[in-house]
């Protein structure tokens, strides 16, 4: 089984993403986060369901969305996943996304 890694830039993500919903609605901040790490989990038994980020740095990036959020994620091995960021779906990804903080 795959092992799914939250890289620290993954988890901050995700921290803003529930302190900005929950400003207003607490519940729904909640609500958000788990789901997206519930959604995460499908990647243990389908790895490379989500899209190709086209990119140059030759590392096996991938796409899965939730809602209105792409989750970026690194097919690092067969045996483990980092998942390198959450971004909303209005940001332009390529500047947001760190590829040179890849390992």
């Amino acid at each position: 089984m795959v092992k799914i890694n939250w890289t620290k830039e993954a988890e901050d993500r995700l921290t803003e993403i529930y302190n900005y919903i929950s400003k207003d609605k607490p519940d729904a901040a909640s609500k958000v986060v788990n789901e997206i790490y519930k959604k995460v989990q499908i990647l243990k038994d389908f790895p490379e369901i989500g899209y190709k980020y086209e990119h140059t740095s030759g590392f096996h990036i991938r796409i899965l969305l939730y809602g209105h959020y792409r989750i970026a994620y690194w097919i690092k091995s067969e045996n483990r996943i980092d998942i390198l960021g959450v971004f909303h779906g209005a940001l332009e990804l390529k500047r947001h996304l760190k590829m040179g903080d890849i390992r």
